[in-house]
């Protein structure tokens, strides 16, 4: 017997609060690693708050360079597209306020000998069901608002703003996505494109933003009975910092599977690779998508869990739901053999003292190229240990 179900992911833009709060906690990040003679002992766990005209940078940082708050956050707001009153936040006018203090000696004497950063479980899953291994639902919703933003910088629809936020649900049958059931569009837009009530969007806007945005991310997935919610209060002019405040940290779910699989209780953005919330979370997406990549499983996912101050993990927990092609057991001990744990490990094998933080920001963690986490490298021994096992 066929079995349908319908599962929703959503993503929200680079001009959405709490994304601007992770670019610019990433951005201080990236700017530490690259100034920094010595960044092996830099340490950064920088959070960022963001309200009406107002910026709030903070957290612990130890480091030799010198960071340029203000600048450099100025600059990570003007580039996301706050230029103008018009948005309700402009990158020359908003008030920033920084309250970065150092690292707790408490904590550094247990990373700078080599262990984790703090205690926590780490999840990383891949799945066949996109060449990103990757969920659909999850991975149309990035491209959406990754749409959004190229469409506003092209200016190809001139009315948007900065915010805008993309829900998908996709249609499922038996364990396979089959078609787009319903998508949620949501642009900031200046009031050009309101009707004669001032109250909502016209509908030749509606229409645009459907064929010029939805249209390209959603051919071959979209049919005649794809349900289209546009702007579904009327209107979206009052966007951004103006209408909600934002922090760093609070869209885990869309910086990973988009709730496919569960979570781990910390936050990527603005923490440098010592925090194994970032680093290990990491290793699990390099480790689940060379599993799927070697074909041992369609669907794979793996959890790992430390102790603050101990370098190797505590537990490895794999789950393949019912597509293994081996035993657990087998798995764990391949994910032993062939993947660093141990913090610094980890550090060394994903190059994670590169400053190509930024970049993960927006857009989701994991299934874009350019990454040394989505690298399939050790698929093909994966493939030939297991034969041997």
């Amino acid at each position: 017997m066929s079995r349908k179900y319908f599962f929703t992911s959503e993503s929200v833009g680079e001009g959405h609060p709490d994304k601007v709060c992770d670019q610019i906690s990433d951005a201080v990040l990236d700017k530490v690693l690259s100034l920094d003679k010595d960044a092996k002992k830099s340490r950064v766990a920088c959070e960022t708050y963001v309200t009406m005209g107002l910026l709030i940078v903070g957290g612990e940082i130890t480091t030799n360079a010198y960071i340029d708050i203000q600048k450099l956050a100025r600059e990570v707001v003007r580039d996301i597209g706050y230029t103008h009153p018009k948005y309700g936040f402009d990158y020359n006018t908003c008030a920033i306020v920084n309250t970065i203090n150092a690292q707790s000696p408490d904590i550094a004497q247990g990373v700078n000998t080599g262990g984790a950063g703090d205690q926590g479980i780490m999840f990383g899953y891949a799945c066949s069901e996109t060449s990103e291994l990757m969920p659909l639902p999850i991975t149309l919703a990035h491209r959406l608002v990754k749409r959004m933003a190229d469409v506003r910088r092209a200016n190809t629809l001139s009315y948007l703003g900065p915010d805008c936020k993309s829900q998908v649900t996709v249609e499922y049958e038996n364990g396979e996505p089959k078609r787009v059931d319903s998508v949620v569009i949501a642009c900031q837009h200046t009031d050009d494109i309101l009707d004669a009530s001032g109250k909502n969007i016209t509908s030749k806007a509606r229409s645009e933003m459907i064929k010029v945005i939805a249209g390209p991310v959603l051919k071959g997935f979209a049919d005649k009975n794809t349900k289209y919610f546009v702007n579904q209060t009327g209107k979206f002019v009052v966007g951004g910092p103006q209408s909600d405040t934002g922090m760093t940290g609070r869209k885990i779910v869309v910086d990973t599977y988009g709730g496919s699989i569960a979570h781990g209780g910390g936050a990527f953005s603005g923490k440098d690779p010592t925090k194994v919330d970032r680093s290990a979370a990491y290793m699990c997406r390099y480790i689940a998508k060379n599993i799927v990549a070697a074909k041992l499983a369609e669907r794979f996912m793996v959890q790992l869990s430390y102790v603050i101050g101990y370098a190797e993990p505590l537990s490895i927990f794999v789950d393949t739901y019912g597509t293994g092609k081996i035993s657990d057991d087998k798995l764990v001990k391949l994910i032993r053999q062939n993947f660093e744990l141990t913090p610094k490990g980890i550090i060394s094998c994903l190059r994670l003292l590169t400053p190509i933080y930024k970049k993960t920001a927006c857009y989701g963690h994991f299934g874009r190229d350019g990454f040394s986490w989505e690298k399939t490298d050790k698929a093909a021994a994966l493939k030939l240990q297991a034969g041997r096992l």
